[in-house]
């Protein structure tokens, strides 16, 4: 036993194996024992698959497989046969998703009819129950897994879907001011002489038996008695230019009469650097401040409301000082896909002037390892360094900020919408959980393990949605938010072939044992040695400082056949975890979990709140003869008067607190500030019983959680509703 230990502490600070006392984990493709029921994701019903909506109803964008599915089930599986419609709908679910896992691809109804069809071969009532439900599919669109492109092919379909509702808007808008603005010109040409002419009169009257009408004569009485009242030629010649630029837009692609100019096709706004979005704003910018002033030009022109005098000046200088938030907001926001191994040197210099400037540009980063090793040898680690420092940073310029795991996404596609609505920049900072260091483990499960972990922590900041942090800040996506650590239960057969419950705290270590890198870090104990020196990882984190070393923390681990493994670590992956904790609670402060100065002040206020308490306990009730030894250890000065004498020496007419036992609960400042306020010690006084009604009084006595307010009789006898108020008081006298 002492020699095992010996061992396990050399392996524990030194990270050096004695090969008869533990076994390296290279080659054993061990996994945490919490993953030992996730080996085969096929099997599951969870967020994924997910389906692309081409069509959103009610701004959905995405749905899950399982949510569809259910949508049908909940419709169609009723009656007599509903079960067996269930279960064989879940069965057609289950293809679809082993579909996708050999690489398959396509839409919803695609992939169902592909799954469908070797079910229903020699299965007649498989086959009524899935041509029942195929019926009942209403909504399609291409379904993706949580692979390593997720973030960017679902972020680019919500940013393409947000940007198409924007240019229905602009269309609408656009088309409008140009048909006003066409109808000026043409209202002004049917009001000439060419517009008179017996020609243009017959156009004009259009079809039918016109030939008994005389035009000729027409035109010449219009002419005579028509007035000629034209279009100034300056407003004319400013009403086409702004046809023109309106008509020759290439922000959004154009619909009804006029497409644009030929050879103009609409500009693209997708990205895959941060350097090709920049050069293409500032391009663009002289156009997009052409096109704004364009359009307000427009409307002042249709309502007649344009004034060379007063508005020629004022237009020759729009848009010096750029376009501000709602002018912005017209035009089409750029993307940017990126992959964080990209963002270094003059890329990681343009999105910081992008962020820092909050342009309209939302930028999508991607993270595939989080697991970077240390450019700084002998034991240091920096685990996710680089995304830790993007958001941090992002947070502090304020700018949206969503941080996620793919895994994560479908649950976070709200505040997604929120990011890509947000008039400014956006980024969203995301682990894809595709690493070929974590080979054999699906994506998603990498990708929820770093959640869980609290490496890689689920969060958004939206600088629109409030003034503090309350509101700005949320963690709530995570499992188990106000823990430390996640905890779950492992259940297992010991030795003895019982069955044993665990609850297990899933830590960063357990995420990094996933990462065949760092496979040094970790050492496995034969069954055989296995002993009390050996403690849970979670115990030893939860123990600050080292001290003296008595027991080694281990991890629980399954092999390839499920069979429970014990693997000691060394100090190095300790040090980071409680870092890690660290990064964690600091979030949780963030986001309002057990934040420290909440938390003294509560401290504070309750210790006062007892002190209180327990004086106005310690106070003697009075007597009518103290007793002689009073009189001789009385202090010479005069203690102040407590409740209880304070009250016997008042008048019962006279309101009053009993204010040592006041548990500072705002109630009755919250009532009336000026008749009720705190004294030195933060505890109720009655300062002006006249700065309000008797029924206040009344009221505040009610409302006391401690019943210290004794309203008194009231001051003015004509107040409304006495006699009721004075039996309410009665209690309190």
């Amino acid at each position: 036993m002492e020699a095992d230990l010996q061992a396990y502490v050399a392996f524990y600070l030194t990270g050096k194996k004695q090969p008869t006392q533990v076994d390296g984990i290279d080659g054993l493709k061990l996994r945490p024992a919490l993953f030992s029921g996730f080996r085969d994701l096929t099997r599951l019903r969870y967020d994924y698959p997910l389906v692309l909506i081409d069509d959103p109803v009610d701004e959905r964008y995405v749905e899950s497989l399982s949510g569809l599915i259910d949508a049908i089930l909940d419709k169609l599986a009723q009656g007599a046969d509903g079960e067996r419609i269930r279960k064989n709908v879940l069965r057609l679910e289950q293809g679809i998703r082993t579909l996708l896992s050999t690489g398959r691809s396509g839409l919803f109804s695609e992939l169902w009819d592909q799954a469908a069809a070797p079910l229903i071969k020699a299965d007649k009532l498989m086959a009524d129950s899935l041509a029942r439900a195929r019926a009942n599919l209403k909504t399609d669109g291409e379904v993706i897994d949580c692979t390593g492109n997720l973030a960017f092919r679902l972020l680019g379909h919500a940013w393409g879907m947000t940007q198409m509702q924007r240019a229905r808007r602009f269309n609408a808008d656009i088309n409008r001011l140009i048909l006003k603005l066409s109808d000026i010109i043409q209202a002004d040409f049917i009001n000439s002489d060419a517009g008179k002419t017996a020609e243009n009169l017959r156009h004009a009257f259009g079809s039918g038996p016109l030939d008994n009408f005389n035009f000729d004569a027409m035109s010449r009485i219009l002419k005579k008695v028509s007035a000629r009242e034209n279009l100034p030629k300056r407003r004319r010649q400013r009403v086409l230019d702004l046809i023109s630029t309106l008509q020759s837009q290439q922000f959004f692609p154009t619909t009804g009469s006029k497409a644009g100019v030929p050879g103009s096709p609409p500009y693209s706004f997708a990205f895959d650097t941060c350097s090709d979005a920049l050069k293409a704003y500032r391009e663009r910018i002289p156009k997009a401040i052409e096109l704004a002033r364009a359009i307000a030009m427009a409307e002042l022109e249709i309502k007649g409301e344009y004034s060379e005098a007063k508005h020629d000046a004022l237009f020759e200088s729009f848009g010096e000082n750029g376009l501000d938030t709602e002018e912005l907001a017209i035009f089409p926001d750029y993307l940017v896909r990126i992959n964080a191994t990209s963002l270094s040197g003059p890329e990681q210099s343009t999105l910081t002037e992008i962020l820092s400037a909050d342009l309209p540009i939302k930028i999508v980063v991607q993270t595939d390892d989080i697991l970077e090793k240390s450019l700084i040898e002998h034991g240091h680690l920096t685990f996710t360094l680089r995304s830790k420092q993007l958001a941090r940073m992002s947070m502090g310029m304020g700018i949206f900020v969503l941080q996620a795991p793919a895994s994560s996404l479908y649950r976070m596609r709200q505040p997604i919408q929120r990011g890509l609505d947000y008039a400014g920049s956006a980024l969203f900072s995301i682990y894809s959980g595709d690493s070929p260091n974590t080979a054999g483990i699906a994506p998603y499960l990498v990708g929820a393990a770093a959640c869980e972990s609290r490496l890689f922590p689920a969060f958004s900041f939206n600088p629109s949605a409030g003034r503090d942090w309350a509101a700005r800040f949320t963690l709530l996506t995570n499992p188990q938010v106000s823990n430390d650590w996640p905890v779950h239960e492992v259940i297992y057969q010991d030795e003895r072939i019982q069955t044993v419950t665990d609850p297990v705290p899933f830590t960063l270590i357990d995420f990094v044992a996933c990462d065949a890198r760092y496979s040094k870090h970790f050492a496995r104990v034969p069954r055989t040695n296995w002993s009390a020196c050996l403690t849970p990882v979670a115990t030893t984190l939860a123990a600050e400082g080292r001290g003296q070393v008595e027991t080694v923390p281990y991890l629980m681990m399954v092999d390839g056949e499920n069979r429970l493994q014990k693997v000691i670590v060394d100090e190095k992956l300790i040090r980071e975890a409680r870092r890690c904790r660290t990064m964690w609670n600091s979030l949780q402060e963030l986001g309002g979990i057990h934040n420290s100065h909440a938390e003294r002040l509560l401290a504070s206020e309750k210790k006062l709140w007892q002190e209180s308490a327990s004086q106005a306990e310690a106070v003697p009730a009075k007597t009518d003869a103290a007793p002689a030894s009073a009189a001789v250890t009385a202090s010479p000065t005069p203690a102040p008067a407590t409740g209880a004498e304070s009250e016997a020496e008042r008048s019962p007419d006279e309101a009053y607190i009993e204010t040592p036992r006041c548990s500072s609960c705002n109630e009755c400042i919250q009532l009336n500030s000026k008749m009720f306020a705190y004294d030195g010690n933060k505890q109720a006084v009655i300062v002006d019983a006249s700065a309000g009604t008797y029924a206040q009084l009344v009221e505040a006595a009610e409302n006391c959680p401690v019943a210290i307010i004794h309203p008194g009789k009231p001051r003015n006898l004509n107040e409304a509703g006495l006699d009721e108020l004075l039996k309410r008081a009665e209690v309190f006298m």
